[in-house]
């Protein structure tokens, strides 16, 4: 058999870290519908389509750093040529394969018809037109996970090295790993024996009776241990956590000239790898509260958007409050992420009871009482505050001082040092 050897010509595609272009367009594929002035999560959704995506590659190459000052050069050529057009069509073939790598690796799925526009593409030369435009492309659970490991990186990156593995207590239990002066045995132990503490104790105890130490109860020869003579290995104890993280999506979430609902899910996405990767045994719960709450999967985190809904605080901790009082852990937490004042209630008839501007008496009485609901179930409320207005800080200040727990204010990009350095050191400041 013969083998033919060809040289290796390499391609501008081979001078792209997809994974870091990825990364970089995290904005646009975790997007909570800050485009859409009105809040709607059923319209307006135009950062979907394959028009979104083309523009921001288009941007990460140019101005994310992801092309070399070498590569683009090779693209656009010098000016004095006159040929542009054909550096356009260069560049639109690799946003083209940009596109198509992305979809092979699974970090978005297009729709049937994208071969066809793609050769309308092609024989056109004008990019994307209004048809191409409408094509819709979905993020895939493994675009989502990787952002969350990626979010993950960066904000423990930001901070110094941590290779956080478990939450250290004071507490100390019987376990594998002896790293402590052995202790008596009691009923409920791992039975971790210590062979030589075992031993030693035996032997006392037969000679302060004055017992033979290598009579044996039968004559044979052994030192007989009693169950006093037990002596087990202690280990430090790792507590456990189930944690609610409760998301403001109300429309203030996206008003005033900034997106603080995608910062939140980043967050929320970087803390559930955490969780998976370095605390397995802890639990993490979403929750989403607006005009009302409900529980999504961790999977979906990334796809919620917001809308035009009001603040009604009350709910979400009265659904997190039963989630945790399910969990049989250690420590429970709600770790509240939200911009704005309650503004809505929801009353026993069902009715949703609003206030468009904010600190109700009869709102904040009822939220108030759901915190204190919390306390009495042994339910950590900590609150991260992306706005600063004095009413709200005095509330926030009140909910933190009724369960005993923090309040944070921070800004959108500062919220992720705040929300994972306060899990990683809960434990050690909470358990004696």
């Amino acid at each position: 058999m013969k083998y033919r050897y060809t040289k290796y010509v390499s391609t501008l595609m081979d001078e792209i870290d997809l994974e870091d272009l990825v990364s970089k367009l995290s904005d646009m594929l975790l997007s909570s519908g800050f485009t859409n002035p009105w809040g709607d999560p059923t319209e307006g959704d135009e950062d979907r389509t394959m028009q979104a995506l083309h523009d921001a590659i288009l941007e990460a190459l140019f101005s994310g750093g992801v092309l070399s000052e070498e590569a683009l050069q090779k693209i656009l050529g010098e000016p004095a040529d006159g040929d542009q057009e054909a550096a356009r069509q260069q560049l639109e073939e690799l946003v083209e394969e940009i596109i198509d790598r992305m979809m092979e690796q699974g970090f978005i799925t297009g729709a049937p018809d994208l071969e066809q526009e793609r050769e309308h593409r092609r024989g056109s030369g004008e990019g994307m037109n209004e048809q191409a435009g409408s094509v819709r492309f979905e993020v895939t659970d493994k675009a989502l996970d990787f952002l969350g490991y990626r979010a993950l990186r960066d904000l423990l990156g930001s901070v110094g090295r941590s290779a956080p593995g478990r939450h250290d207590t004071r507490h100390l239990a019987t376990g594998i790993e002896a790293i402590s002066a052995p202790k008596p045995y009691e009923f409920g132990d791992t039975v971790n024996l210590d062979p030589s503490s075992t031993i030693l104790n035996a032997v006392q105890r037969l000679h302060a009776s004055g017992e033979s130490v290598f009579a044996g109860p039968d004559g044979s020869g052994g030192i007989s241990v009693d169950y006093s003579d037990l002596m087990v290995a202690q280990s430090e104890y790792h507590s456990s956590c189930a944690t609610v993280i409760m998301l403001d999506c109300s429309h203030s979430m996206i008003l005033y000239g900034e997106d603080r609902f995608t910062p939140a899910k980043r967050v929320a996405l970087a803390l559930s790898h955490l969780i998976r990767t370095q605390y397995p045994g802890d639990s993490l719960h979403a929750v989403l509260f607006h005009d009302s709450a409900e529980e999504i999967p961790l999977k979906q985190l990334g796809r919620v958007r917001v809308g035009p809904y009001y603040t009604n605080t009350r709910e979400g901790l009265r659904l997190a409050r039963r989630i945790l009082e399910r969990q049989k852990k250690d420590m429970r937490q709600i770790v509240m992420v939200t911009d704005g004042k309650p503004s809505a209630i929801t009353r026993p008839d069902g009715q949703i009871y609003k206030n468009a501007f904010g600190l109700d008496p009869y709102i904040v009485a009822e939220t108030f009482a759901e915190v204190s609901a919390c306390q009495k179930s042994g339910i950590m409320i900590n609150t991260f505050m992306l706005a600063r207005d004095h009413d709200l800080v005095a509330f926030v200040r009140r909910v933190a001082a009724i369960c005993r727990g923090k309040a944070y204010f921070t800004t959108p990009h500062t919220l992720g040092q705040y929300v994972l350095m306060d899990y990683m050191d809960r434990k050690t400041k909470t358990i004696h």
